[in-house]
C-alpha cells in the first residue's frame, strides 16, 4: 500500500494538511455565500467555495507536497489538477444536491431544532461528507496522474 513507504506517507500527510486548509477555505466561503448577504443555494455556494479551495490546494501541493514535481509547466499541471478536481465536482454536486434535503429533514425531525439551526447543521455535515469522499479521489488520481513525475524512491 502507498502509505507503507515513509516518503509516500509523508506526502499523504502533507496532502491531507493542504486538504484541511482547503476545507477551511471551502467551509468559510460556502458559509459566507449561503448564510451571508447573498444566501446562495448550497449547490452554487459549494461550487464557488470548491473553486477557491482548488486554487489554494494546487499552489500548496505544487510547492510543498510535491516540490520535486515541477518538471511540468505550471499551466499544464494546473490544468491536470483542475481536471481531477472537476471530476471531483461531478462526484460532489449530487452529494450536496440530494444529501442536504435528506439531512435537513433528519435533523429537523430528530433534533427538533429551529429550521435555521437545522439548515446550518445539514449544509455543513453534507459538505463535510462530500469533502471526505472527494479527498480520497483527489489524492490517488493526482498522485498517479498529475504528480506522476515524482520518483517513488526519492
Amino acid at each position: 500500500m502507498i502509505l507503507k513507504d515513509p516518503k509516500e506517507r509523508n506526502r499523504f500527510l502533507k496532502f491531507a494538511a493542504v486538504g484541511a486548509l482547503g476545507a477551511i477555505i471551502d467551509f468559510g466561503v460556502m458559509n459566507l455565500l449561503s448564510h451571508g448577504v447573498l444566501q446562495l443555494d448550497l449547490t452554487y455556494a459549494g461550487t464557488i467555495s470548491f473553486i477557491c479551495a482548488v486554487f489554494s490546494n494546487f499552489i500548496w501541493n505544487r510547492y510543498w507536497t510535491y516540490p520535486e514535481s515541477r518538471s511540468r509547466p505550471l499551466l499544464n499541471q494546473l490544468g491536470m489538477f483542475f481536471l481531477v478536481n472537476t471530476a471531483g465536482v461531478v462526484i460532489r454536486l449530487p452529494i450536496l444536491h440530494f444529501g442536504e434535503p435528506l439531512l435537513l429533514d433528519f435533523v429537523e425531525n430528530s433534533m427538533h431544532t429551529a429550521h435555521l439551526t437545522a439548515e446550518f447543521v445539514a449544509k455543513n455535515f453534507t459538505l463535510a461528507a462530500a469533502i471526505g469522499i472527494v479527498m480520497m479521489w483527489n489524492f490517488f488520481i493526482n498522485r498517479y496522474w498529475t504528480y506522476n513525475d515524482v520518483d517513488d524512491e526519492n
